[in-house]
């Protein structure tokens, strides 16, 4: 009997332990999970400093010394450049290596390997079929044609391998123990990560199909009143007294007409609230007579946070700012003698071509009365659970064929190619690089000429007192409305022949105005020689930086800080007396009265302890859905127009007719529509006061929230008392908001900066200084960075790292 229980323990216990060291589903084995020796508990970390004093790395030639600052922010000093790189990739590896990861699976279609979920394998397949992988592999073999650039990147995958050669498996990241997996070797090819991450992210948005059906279904007229191309007194990032002393490439618009296809379902799209702040100012107009620079790129908030900040030095130069993980060069910041900044530059950069095949083989396709030879490839997925999954992508001239009968394809005549510029060879690492290391004007628009692909607004300033903004990219020469519809792939009419000269780019230099800013509006006015056009542009976050840069004078690096935290609600001051006026006060009941007199009362600023930025919120929000209620009965894809043209249209058109609601019998006009979205507004109030309490503050109505990437509430952070909200400067919605802020002041003595991000240097969860920027940057306190030529003893240093060659 003993014997047997003993055999009966013994087979449960091991049972027991395979099950817990077995994958279910996609519950990771809870037994590796658990152990205390390797699984989550091994990543928590005491508070205080937990680097080691000393290593030994493979790939050095030198010494290296690394300052850490109380941020964890590495100051890396070597002897020279690869030295430096090669401990930059391994001291990211240390701190995000998981992010790293997951941001290249993401570019290159393999996040269905660790990541068990249909929807998952459909967006590797698109984000696969739109080029995100080619591109990656193809942005790599360019970068072989700068010898320099080329090493930095092969340096840097170096110190990432470095890193991960030397780990166990209780030093895996949480995520790698919570899905089952562990880090395969890094390459230089994901070392080039950003530049299809970034270009997805900000240069992909586009409205092609969508304005083709909107044309089709509303006529001209119509089409032209609710999309327009510019309305209204706009300001843009060139200032409007810019003259063009160039006479421009000629371009003919063909006689011939779109391809009349109505598209069901359209592919997803950019966040719509992707966007970014900057601006510079001279010495004429700061205090200290030094130029000051502010950048803040509003982008997803998410833990990790996008960026990581160094400080990097081989002798030669002297650079600091932010990247994203997995990139070794700086994409914002400064140096000794300059600083520089980017926002998002709103500008079509993608176009969408008919295809028709000779046959259902796909293998030739119609174009300029020839027919030409695709480009078949099969693209192979290693699925979590095992198996493999195949994807066919057609390739022509034009670009991938992302919808087919495979893929978003609803009818036989849904063969889309996307042409975008992010498709074509790009320098804009070259560039970047070479930025790292500018040190005037004149270096900085040479290195201008090679970024080479979707464009930004550069806001540069200089210790020599220069500040500029600059357009860089690569432009199509167009045709007036070119892009904008959905174009024909047989005709040789509709396709891209020539491209803006540099020498035609827009830029600015020095204004008589002393400052510069750009925030995603339109970028210029009707007087610039060459077609541009995009379909979302910001209409308020500019207008209010001009309107404040105008007025200010002795500015302050702390002006800069406000100007980049105000709450200020251009939209709301342009809508809300219009919507209060349309109001029959002398119904009110006590609660209407109440809530009519906080609105009234209202400054205007998104503060996150007010109340009336919550009403105004709710009440615009369900304005502009019953304005546009007919849309939803629409069954292909179309565009809402624009909550400024919204506005415009209420001002303007006294027979708006868009006004009536649907789902009423009567007929209404604005101000009864005003009225009825005003008493729903209060019970969606009461509705929301009953689910979460009596506080309706705007930053608990807001709930500005940073998501972990991998959606897990316990590792991200809701609630963030931050006020603001898109079209605001303070740009923080409920996801989205300024993922960096930096101001600069370009002192000849010294380069002086600030700057703060919603996060932490460490992607540990189990960190004590998890997220520990969050409560600085959500009450727009900075941290004055420490940078120098040399930071050795500085009083900032507080903790000194010696890593060594092996």
């Amino acid at each position: 009997m003993k014997t047997f229980r003993f055999v009966f323990f013994v087979t449960i216990t091991l049972a027991f332990g395979i099950v817990l060291n077995s994958k279910m589903g996609s519950i990771p084995p809870l037994g590796k999970f658990l152990s205390p020796f390797r699984g989550f508990w091994t990543n928590a970390e005491e508070p205080g400093v937990n680097y080691t004093e000393t290593l030994k790395i493979d790939g050095l030639d030198n010494e290296v010394k690394v300052y850490y600052d109380e941020l964890r922010i590495p100051h890396i000093y070597a002897d020279n450049e690869t030295d430096l790189h090669t401990v930059q990739g391994y001291i990211t590896a240390r701190d995000r290596l998981w992010q790293m990861d997951f941001f290249s699976r993401l570019v290159l279609g393999r996040l269905s390997e660790v990541l068990d979920n249909p929807a998952v394998l459909n967006y590797d397949k698109y984000n696969r079929r739109i080029g995100l992988k080619r591109m990656t592999y193809e942005f790599y073999e360019k970068t072989k044609s700068s010898p320099e650039l080329h090493a930095v990147i092969q340096a840097y995958s170096n110190g990432v391998n470095a890193y991960i050669d030397q780990m166990s498996s209780s030093d895996l990241p949480l995520e790698f123990k919570l899905l089952n997996y562990k880090p395969e070797r890094w390459s230089p090819v994901k070392t080039c990560l950003a530049y299809a991450m970034l270009s997805n992210t900000l240069s992909r948005g586009e409205s092609d199909l969508e304005n083709t059906n909107a044309l089709m279904l509303f006529g001209r007229e119509l089409f032209d009143i609710l999309y327009p191309e510019q309305l209204g007194n706009i300001d843009p990032v060139i200032r409007k007294t810019r003259k063009w002393n160039f006479s421009p490439v000629p371009v003919v618009k063909p006689d011939i007409p779109y391809p009349q296809i109505l598209t069901e379902s359209t592919t997803e799209k950019p966040h719509p609230l992707n966007g970014s702040n900057n601006f510079a100012v001279s010495g004429a107009k700061t205090k200290s007579g030094n130029v000051l620079l502010a950048n803040e790129p509003d982008l997803e908030l998410t833990s990790p946070s996008i960026w990581y900040a160094y400080h990097l030095n081989d002798g030669h130069k002297n650079v600091m700012g932010v990247t994203v993980p997995g990139t070794p060069i700086i994409l914002i910041g400064f140096n000794d003698s300059i600083s520089w900044g980017v926002t998002n530059s709103p500008r079509d950069q993608v176009d969408w071509y008919a295809i028709e095949f000779r046959d259902d083989s796909r293998k030739e396709y119609l174009f300029n009365n020839n027919w030409f030879k695709t480009e078949q490839v099969i693209e192979e997925f290693q699925l979590a659970d095992g198996s493999t999954a195949y994807d066919t992508i057609i390739y022509t001239h034009h670009g991938p064929v992302v919808y087919d009968r495979n893929f978003r394809g609803d009818n036989q005549k849904s063969n889309y190619a996307m042409k975008w510029i992010a498709h074509f060879p790009s320098t804009t690492f070259d560039a970047m690089y070479e930025i790292n290391q500018a040190s005037n004007y004149d270096e900085f628009e040479n290195a201008m000429k090679k970024f080479q692909g979707p464009p930004q607004n550069f806001i540069f300033g200089s210790a020599q007192g220069d500040i500029a903004l600059w357009l860089p990219g690569k432009f199509p020469v167009k045709w007036e409305e070119q892009g904008k519809f959905l174009m024909d792939g047989s005709e040789l009419s509709h396709e891209w022949k020539q491209y803006i000269p540099f020498d035609h780019y827009m830029y600015d230099l020095n204004p008589e105005q002393n400052y510069l800013t750009s925030a995603n509006q339109h970028q210029v006015d009707s007087l610039y020689p060459y077609y541009v056009y995009d379909h979302n542009y910001e209409y308020y976050r500019g207008r209010r930086i001009n309107d404040r840069l105008r007025v200010l004078d002795d500015i302050l690096p702390k002006d800069m800080m406000r100007l980049q935290n105000d709450n200020y609600n251009y939209m709301a001051s342009e809508s809300l007396p219009m919507m209060l006026s349309a109001l029959d006060t002398a119904r009110f009941d006590n609660n209407q009265w109440t809530i009519y007199k906080t609105l009234a009362e209202w400054d205007y600023f998104n503060a996150p302890n007010l109340k009336a930025p919550t009403v105004y919120q709710l009440w615009w929000d369900l304005l502009y859905k019953n304005t546009w209620d007919e849309f939803d009965t629409i069954s292909v894809e179309v565009n809402k127009p624009h909550r400024y043209v919204t506005i415009d249209r209420f001002k303007n058109d006294s027979t708006f007719a868009f006004a009536d609601i649907l789902e009423t019998p009567t007929r209404e006009s604005t101000s009864e529509l005003m009225a009825l979205t005003f008493d729903m507004a209060l019970d969606s109030l009461d509705a929301w006061v009953d689910a979460n309490g009596e506080d309706y503050s705007w930053y608990r109505f807001k709930n500005t929230t940073i998501k972990h990437l991998l959606r897990l509430d316990p590792f991200s952070t809701s609630e963030v008392p931050v006020g603001g909200y898109s079209g605001i400067v303070n740009a923080a919605s409920k996801g989205h908001g300024p993922s960096w802020r930096m101001v600069v002041e370009l002192d000849p003595n010294g380069t002086k900066a600030w700057g703060v991000y919603p996060g932490s240097q460490t992607g540990n969860p189990g960190s004590p200084l998890y997220g520990q920027m969050i409560e600085n940057w959500a009450t727009g306190n900075y941290y004055q960075l420490l940078f120098d030529r040399e930071v050795d003893g500085d009083e900032k240093v507080i903790f000194t790292q010696t890593i060594e060659p092996k």
